[in-house]
């Protein structure tokens, strides 16, 4: 698995960073049209702090997981080792 560090903008509901509604990498912005699934990791390590991830669909129908390590407030895309399987049209 990899960690990029991307741009996120967030809906701020009954706390900050709620959820993301769009995110960028590089200069290309992706809005996001569906949370499709989301989870929490509680259990912080040395190599895994405390984070939210997100399942989400963007605008244009590729689905991307969505890390925010929430101690440090940085958010990551993450992509698996191989890049044929790093976007998903499903």
């Amino acid at each position: 698995m990899n960690l990029i560090p991307i741009k996120v903008e967030c809906h701020a509901g009954y706390k900050s960073d709620e959820y993301p509604i769009c995110f960028s990498l590089g200069n290309i912005k992706f809005e996001i049209s569906e949370i499709a699934d989301r989870w929490y990791q509680a259990k912080a390590t040395p190599d895994w702090p405390v984070a939210d991830y997100f399942k989400v669909r963007t605008s244009g129908k590729s689905i991307y997981i969505l890390k925010h390590e929430l101690k440090s407030d940085q958010w990551f895309l993450v992509t698996s080792d191989d890049p044929l399987t790093w976007v998903s049209a499903n």
